[in-house]
């Protein structure tokens, strides 16, 4: 038996007009009368159903009219085009095969369901009409990322999910062990002895694969990674997991404006993609999730992307007529409600550039005002922050500038200026050392930047909650299948 697609048919039909064809899939709906019936079936190949017409000249009429929603079946009939109905195509079946039965109580009848109840069900939410656009979306999206940077010459890296190293700090990582957790070795200071343990030291569950991307960055010049992350942050927002997919570029020779060039290629590269090969599924968000969304998507591929200082941005949000939840400072990070009214006051997409030092990461380029670093976060109208990046610090010339301003008078000790401002953020050196080489021998100024990738898939369908883009999400007090 030779199984014919539903995305086949709806993407050939003439083609396949008046022939005769098998199909298998699931049963979304059975609309049975006392001489014919419709089942409306759908295979996971494509958005949309097709419509099965049956009879009762089939020899199991009386038992096909009992088929419940979810089952499986094996359908044999002929096309037959139906331009003036609401569905272009239709099978008027031969004969149909119950392949796999289903009760009654399936949970996902034909009606709409909450997505707090499909949570719950997560192992049969993908068979819904929301699920099905969100992670066919997702699968495209996925590959328009791999598309965008494999055709311009950059290198997919597999950094390590298990590290002793994360430039997000161990604090935010996860812990992993092989050790008896009932009968933990200590050390003469009574702490925990991790040299006992499988890699001989204490390791973690990786919450960036930037740095390991870096080095592959100073051998292939443009690289990329994308697979997932992990943090351990306690928080219950709809925009948190602590399992998330991320993707993280590292271009050399590149600084921050180049940078923000590349994000913006990117982004509106992913989204025509999306836009060109998911129209059934961005036509459905539109209808049943956000109004407007493909308005909004398709807006940002002609949008400029305006650039501004964290400075500059802070001035605006002070000058603003606006009773805020947080008062913007100087100095300090922005809230959600900045970065809406920052986008709605540009009418689109914003570049935030020159971040407070001290609330940014270590790696991040000191600017020559000694009090901003070279960093950049990209917030996009609905969606808020979507990117984040810098220009890495290179710790040559930079870093030898900063001596002074350190106390550091030895040409050997340049690299204890990256070492201090590590401290200074509550980093290890210890086991760094590969990572500060790194502008010992043949550094160079480099960018890069993440994206997560749950953020996107939000912004393309508009999905609010990232457990609702995501297959199996990992949050605070859920880790379910």
């Amino acid at each position: 038996m030779k199984r014919t697609r539903v995305k086949q048919l709806f993407l050939n039909k003439e083609s396949f007009e008046k022939q005769e064809i098998t199909i298998c899939g699931w049963v979304r709906t059975n609309r049975s009368q006392a001489q014919f019936g419709f089942l409306n079936v759908n295979d996971g190949s494509f958005f949309d159903s097709l419509q099965v017409v049956y009879d009762n000249k089939l020899v199991n009429f009386e038992e096909v009219s009992k088929y419940r929603v979810g089952s499986s079946v094996e359908v044999t009939g002929i096309v037959v085009l139906t331009p003036e109905m609401k569905q272009p195509l239709e099978l008027h079946a031969k004969s149909i095969k119950l392949l796999g039965d289903c009760p009654e109580t399936y949970p996902i009848q034909p009606k709409r369901h909450t997505r707090e109840f499909l949570r719950e069900v997560a192992h049969l939410r993908p068979r819904t009409n929301l699920f099905s656009a969100v992670f066919r979306i997702r699968s495209v999206a996925a590959y328009a990322v791999h598309t965008y940077f494999q055709e311009r010459g950059y290198v997919y890296v597999n950094t390590p999910l298990i590290t002793c190293a994360d430039c997000e700090g161990s604090d935010q990582m996860f812990k992993i062990t092989t050790l008896n957790m009932n009968e933990l070795p200590l050390n003469e200071n009574g702490e925990v002895d991790y040299s006992k343990d499988l890699f001989g030291k204490q390791a973690f569950i990786t919450g960036s694969g930037q740095l390991q991307g870096e080095t592959f960055a100073m051998a292939f010049a443009d690289i990329y990674t994308f697979g997932p992350t992990f943090r351990t942050e306690n928080s219950n927002t709809k925009t948190h997991a602590n399992e998330f997919w991320m993707i993280e570029p590292e271009m050399a020779f590149c600084d921050l404006e180049g940078l923000m060039d590349i994000e913006e290629e990117m982004l509106k590269f992913v989204v025509k993609y999306v836009l060109e090969h998911c129209s059934e599924e961005i036509n459905f968000c539109d209808q049943f999730v956000e109004k407007g969304l493909k308005q909004k998507i398709t807006s940002l591929l002609s949008s400029e992307f305006k650039r501004i200082t964290h400075h500059d941005v802070i001035t605006i949000l002070k000058e603003a007529k606006v009773k805020w939840e947080f008062e913007p400072e100087y100095g300090e990070d922005i809230a959600k409600e900045h970065e809406k009214y920052i986008t709605e006051y540009f009418n689109g997409p914003v570049f935030i550039t020159d971040w407070p030092k001290d609330i940014k990461a270590y790696y991040m380029k000191l600017n020559p005002d000694g009090k901003t670093v070279a960093a950049v976060d990209l917030v996009v109208p609905q969606a808020g922050e979507l990117m984040g990046g810098s220009q890495r610090e290179e710790n040559l010339d930079k870093l030898i500038e900063r001596m002074d301003q350190l106390g550091v008078d030895k040409k050997e000790e340049k690299l204890d200026v990256l070492l201090k401002r590590m401290k200074e953020l509550g980093m290890e050196e210890e086991g760094m050392e590969w990572y500060l080489n790194l502008r010992k021998f043949g550094g160079c100024y480099h960018s890069g930047f993440g994206m997560g990738f749950e953020r996107l898939i939000m912004y393309l369908t508009g999905v609010e909650n990232i457990r609702d883009v995501i297959p199996y999400p990992r949050t605070p007090k859920n880790c379910e299948y």
